[in-house]
């Protein structure tokens, strides 16, 4: 597939749900009581293999209406009720949604073998394994020429699971998430320790639910979440807003092709989850929010962006968190940018669907961009932009969706080996991007 260069991008959208809160609506509407309905839910393939899994682990779901109209129902078992899967959970390529049920069956006395596509069984699920391991949990994991902690692996809970006070040592929504998430059928307080804040989703829905939860912050910033065990969760009725990720995609695209007025509807605007949005301000973005507002305990607003000049900032470290899957396509407007744009603290972007960090840097040079990948940094020296190249997306959907944005503005077309990958996320990002006048096929 590839884009090639446009004048102007216009008009008005909304985009796919948010995954995240997909993700965790699908999750806490299996371990109610009574009928969770979902409005807007994310119907991508990671989306759809949690819904999977919860069906597997006994929750009834099913769409109350035409596919991408209608609401999803789901009728929850109970928290503390879930059962044994007949077989094993096929998570595809949902990394959240894997490391996220991992650490919701760790409080069972059962076994649950999970297994993924090619990319999920390459990626390391110890950091949320380690310290599910201290409830009791044991692993039976695979071991490859990458580490341990590998799917296919199958875990099974301690009899008597034991209630945890973990402190995060890298910041990760999916690591506290597993924790508090096993807390749920765990007798006693499950506590995490967060130095570095983290999207917040989690914390916000089990409130919601009716969890016991406590949130307490210290001086500096360090979050102590309490979770009080064992439980009754009550069915909810949940909004899932526009996902800001996705979000970025036509928002980026609009500020560097030429001529360019694009507005989109109804998107989070949770503060964890706008390092993007922030970024592209300091950048020089003609980026405005109006229609602020909140919906089920989240800000949600409209963003109107319209073509800018860009110029090199430095995004610090601390608020990677922020915006950790919005790199590959921050890369890219800084590609456009006047001057060098310095990211730091990526050290994450390892460990994502492949070595981000690494691919990105790889496609940019293979545009014509200069850029120096560190450790945990990239800095990208911006101007012109020759394009003309197929990138390599290691079935990485973000890629893919980052360098044929980039195609629309630079010199020549740019193309990328596989979009198969892309409905993982943002099944609907070909035809919305066509419709504002881009030029993908």
């Amino acid at each position: 597939m590839n884009s090639s260069p446009v004048t102007g991008l216009n008009g008005k959208i909304r985009v796919p749900g948010d995954k995240s809160i997909s993700h965790r609506s699908l999750i806490l509407g299996t371990v109610a009581n009574g009928q969770t309905r979902i409005s807007g839910l994310l119907e991508a393939d990671d989306v759809m293999a949690t819904a999977g899994a919860m069906r597997a682990l006994g929750a009834t779901i099913s769409r109350d209406g035409e596919a991408g109209t209608g609401d999803w129902l789901v009728d929850g078992v109970g928290n503390g009720a879930l059962l044994e899967p007949a077989g094993p959970l096929d998570f595809g390529n949902a990394g959240t949604g894997s490391r996220l049920t991992m650490g919701l069956v760790a409080g069972y006395d059962f076994p649950v073998t999970f297994t993924g596509d090619a990319s999920l069984s390459g990626r390391p699920m110890g950091r949320v394994l380690n310290p599910l391991r201290e409830t009791g949990l044991q692993v039976d994991s695979t071991t490859t020429d990458q580490g341990p902690d590998r799917m296919p692996l199958t875990v099974h809970g301690a009899p008597l699971p034991v209630a945890i006070t973990y402190r995060v040592p890298v910041a990760s929504a999916q690591v506290k998430s597993a924790v508090l998430l096993a807390g749920l059928n765990i007798a006693g307080t499950t506590t995490v320790i967060e130095p570095v804040m983290t999207r917040d989703h989690t914390e916000k829905m089990l409130a919601g639910f009716g969890a016991h939860i406590e949130i307490n912050t210290d001086d500096d910033g360090t979050r102590h979440i309490s979770l009080e065990g064992q439980g009754d969760l009550q069915a909810q009725d949940v909004t899932v807003p526009g996902d800001p990720s996705s979000s970025s995609f036509p928002i980026v695209a609009a500020l560097i092709t030429p001529q360019s007025d694009v507005t989109v509807h109804d998107v989070l605007l949770n503060p964890t989850r706008t390092g993007l949005f922030d970024t592209l301000v300091e950048m020089g973005a003609d980026l405005t929010i109006s229609n602020r507002r909140q919906s089920g305990g989240e800000d949600i607003g409209d963003i109107r962006v319209r073509t800018s000049q860009l110029k090199g900032v430095t995004v610090p470290a601390d608020r990677a968190p922020s915006m950790i899957d919005e790199y590959p396509i921050l890369s890219v407007a800084a590609a456009f940018a006047q001057g060098e744009t310095h990211m730091l603290g990526l050290h994450e972007l390892r460990v994502k669907e492949c070595d981000r960090l690494a691919v990105t840097a790889t496609a940019l040079k293979a545009n014509g961009v200069e850029c120096t990948e560190g450790e945990d940094s990239l800095t990208v020296r911006g101007g012109r932009v020759p394009g003309g190249a197929e990138i390599a997306t290691w079935l990485d959907h973000r890629i893919a969706m980052s360098f044929l944005v980039m195609g629309l503005a630079a010199e020549k077309p740019v193309s990328v080996d596989d979009t198969v990958m892309i409905n993982t996320s943002f099944r609907e990002f070909v035809p919305l991007m066509n419709s504002l006048g881009a030029q993908i096929s």
